[in-house]
């Protein structure tokens, strides 16, 4: 099959990875202790605000890239203050510039600081959104993978409906057994054909006619 203009994920791993659950379970029970950048925690005090002056159910769309998905998902909840995050200037400054819903608050901040002091300070969110998450599919970078990182308690202390999407079927599936280590059931994965893509990515792969893979996990507090 041809995919055009995206190749699928090559990796040299052929299943889930064999340390997972043990690495989940090393950094449920240890304390990471890495700095809170201090841009990460002015981004993060301004987002608090905004969101207490919104004062509506919170959605968050982690690594949102462009903001694409967030603006869909504010017009989807006009109800909630939905956060969109991620950590390059260049991909938020193709949103940033334009009118956003009142609901829509972007913030450029990494996700490993951001979702630490969101659990820290008892955020409770209703719906969480990680629509393709950089995979890094060589074994040996388990630990970069947001199910194999020791902030993946910090995510899912954060409750909510979560939702992941992937074009690589063993990081689904990494994920579910992740979650599983720490108790909790999931859907997933299962084929999952876009109608209207939410964001770059999605266009980019359903375009290219790769097999795209969907988690939805219903967390602690949701």
């Amino acid at each position: 099959m041809t995919f055009g203009i995206s190749s699928p994920v090559s990796s040299n791993q052929g299943d889930v990875h064999r340390e997972l659950v043990s690495r989940v379970r090393h950094h449920a029970r240890s304390l990471y202790r890495r700095p809170i950048a201090s841009h990460s925690k002015i981004c993060f005090d301004q987002c608090a605000a905004r969101i207490d002056a919104h004062g509506g159910p919170i959605i968050f769309d982690s690594g949102c890239g462009t903001g694409e998905s967030t603006r869909i998902l504010a017009h989807t909840f006009p109800s909630h203050i939905v956060i969109g995050i991620d950590k390059s200037r260049v991909r938020l400054s193709q949103t940033l510039g334009q009118k956003l819903p009142n609901n829509l608050y972007l913030v450029r901040a990494n996700c490993v600081d951001f979702w630490r002091l969101a659990s820290a300070a008892n955020w409770s969110i209703e719906r969480h959104y990680l629509l393709y998450p950089n995979p890094w599919p060589k074994a040996k970078h388990l630990q970069r993978r947001w199910h194999g990182h020791p902030v993946f308690s910090s995510l899912v202390a954060l409750g909510g409906c979560l939702e992941l999407r992937s074009n690589w079927e063993i990081y689904v599936r990494e994920f579910a057994l992740a979650l599983q280590t720490l108790g909790f059931a999931s859907c997933g994965p299962s084929r999952y054909v876009p109608d209207d893509p939410v964001s770059p990515f999605e266009r980019k792969y359903d375009a290219s006619e790769h097999r795209i893979y969907r988690l939805t996990s219903r967390l602690a507090n949701a």
